[in-house]
């Protein structure tokens, strides 16, 4: 009798034998796919909590607020004698107060001034989230209004009639009175420009969509934003500061370069 041939490996794959080691490549690809897509849905999960004023985030907020802002600004943003009150502020002013370095602030003084950062970006919209809990006021522009995609020659001239004469037709800044100033915008987001606009920080006045509507205000960064990107193209720009400096520089360098070239021909003639 005759034994039977071992079957060959093509005859074995033919069986639908599996490997040893399938099932557990099979688990572990497993895995992988079911753990990033968790973490990928996580992610923009916790990305779009810190987007919404949830209640969750307003009470992050609220801790944040009265272990930092509460000294000047009280317990329950109402102020003291140190600090004003923040309720109606909008999220749109503690968004640039803090977004800006000026607050906390680091002294008092005529104004706060701009310094680094001190709270993350998701710290910072938590503590507009509370602040704007505590009643209605500006809320943070949306992206479409700040994006530069507006009218440059009409933002420019709402510029020169609404902010030129604090803050130079160039966006240069200027001096104000009793140590005060306007700042410089020459590297300012337009979303600060945007929420400095409607809640008038420090001495600037409130421009309310009843005075510049959000389509003026869009074009007002968009030309802001043209002026930060064509820097000087005529030459040396002096600060830009006008007239003045222009004046001053000729004054001193022109005139002087005269008087030297006089002295100097004085000098051969003898």
């Amino acid at each position: 009798m005759t034994e039977n041939p071992k079957p060959t490996k093509r005859a074995a794959r033919k069986t639908g034998r599996r490997h040893p080691l399938a099932t557990v490549a099979l688990l572990a690809i497993g895995l992988v796919f079911t753990g990033g897509a968790y973490t990928a849905f996580s992610a923009s999960t916790a990305s779009a909590e810190t987007d919404i004023t949830s209640q969750q985030t307003i009470d992050e907020g609220k801790k944040l607020f009265q272990a930092n802002c509460a000294t000047c600004h009280g317990l329950e943003a109402q102020g003291t004698g140190d600090g004003p009150s923040l309720i109606g502020v909008g999220a749109a002013a503690v968004d640039f107060q803090v977004g800006t370095g000026r607050m906390p602030m680091q002294m008092h003084g005529p104004q706060a001034e701009e310094k680094p950062v001190q709270f993350t970006e998701e710290q910072i919209k938590a503590l507009a989230a509370f602040v704007a809990s505590t009643a209605p006021g500006p809320a943070i522009p949306d992206p479409e209004l700040v994006d530069g995609g507006g009218n440059a020659a009409n933002g420019a001239e709402l510029f020169r009639i609404n902010c030129a004469m604090c803050h130079n037709v160039a966006g240069a800044g200027g001096a104000l009175t009793e140590g005060k100033f306007a700042p410089a915008l020459t590297d300012v987001s337009g979303t600060h420009i945007y929420e400095a606009m409607v809640t008038g920080p420090q001495n600037m006045p409130v421009f309310s969509d009843m005075n510049i509507s959000p389509e003026d205000k869009r074009d007002i960064i968009t030309y802001l934003k043209y002026v930060q990107d064509n820097r000087s193209p005529g030459g040396f720009e002096l600060g830009a500061l006008g007239p003045v400096s222009e004046g001053l520089f000729i004054w001193i360098f022109g005139l002087g370069a005269i008087v030297a070239l006089t002295v100097w021909i004085t000098a051969k003639s003898n």
